[in-house]
C-alpha cells in the first residue's frame, strides 16, 4: 500500500479551531480536513478514506480539498467556488423578447406547445419542451393559461345588443294580480 500524499499545513492548530468555529456550514468540513492532517503530521499523514470517515466526508472530496489547498493555501480552500452551471440557451435580448410577448394579454397564447412553436418560429432555435417549460416558470413565473371568462376582443356594443334582445325572448309573461283576487 502507497503512503498518504503529503499535504504541509502551514497553519497552526489554534488557529485552524478559531477558523472552525467561525465557519459556514459549507467551509467548516474543509476546515475540519486541515485539523485532522495537522494532529496527525507526526505520525505520518493520514490516507484519504481515513479523512474521509474522521470528517465525515466523501474521499473525493478528500482529494479535491488537498488539491486546492496545495495549490492555493488556506484561501483556495475557503473560497466557496459557484459553478452556474450551463450557460442559458437564449441571449438578453430574446429572454426580453419572450418575456413581452408573455405579459401581453393580447398575445393569444394558449400554452406551452404554442409558446415553443412561436420561440422556434421567431429565434430559429430548436429547444426542448422541458426547456422552455422550466425557463419559464423559473425566469417569469409562468403557468399555464386558463380560459378567460370572456373574449379579449369582444365588442361591447354587440353585447349590449345582444343582452337586450335575448332577455325579452328569454323571460316568461308575468301574470299581475288583481287587487282584487286571492293568492
Amino acid at each position: 500500500m502507497s503512503n498518504p500524499k503529503s499535504v504541509q499545513v502551514k497553519e497552526s492548530l489554534s488557529e485552524l479551531k478559531r477558523m472552525y468555529k467561525l465557519a459556514t456550514r459549507l467551509i467548516a468540513p474543509r476546515l475540519r480536513m486541515l485539523i485532522e492532517i495537522k494532529k496527525h503530521e507526526d505520525l505520518g499523514g493520514l490516507s484519504k478514506r481515513a479523512l474521509a470517515e474522521l470528517v465525515g466526508v466523501n474521499h473525493n472530496s478528500i482529494q479535491t480539498w488537498r488539491n486546492y489547498y496545495i495549490k492555493g493555501g488556506i484561501k483556495q480552500l475557503t473560497a466557496h467556488i459557484k459553478n452556474d452551471g450551463r450557460p442559458s440557451i437564449l441571449s438578453n435580448k430574446e429572454r426580453e423578447v419572450i418575456k413581452a410577448k408573455l405579459q401581453d394579454p393580447k398575445n393569444g397564447l394558449r400554452g406551452y406547445v404554442e409558446l415553443l412553436d412561436w420561440v422556434e418560429t421567431t429565434f430559429k432555435k430548436e429547444i426542448k419542451y422541458n426547456t422552455l417549460f422550466k425557463y419559464a416558470n423559473r425566469e417569469f413565473k409562468a403557468s399555464i393559461k386558463v380560459a378567460r371568462k370572456s373574449h379579449i376582443k369582444k365588442d361591447e356594443k354587440a353585447v349590449a345588443v345582444f343582452k337586450k334582445t335575448s332577455l325579452k325572448s328569454a323571460k316568461k309573461p308575468v301574470k299581475k294580480l288583481n287587487k282584487n283576487s286571492k293568492k
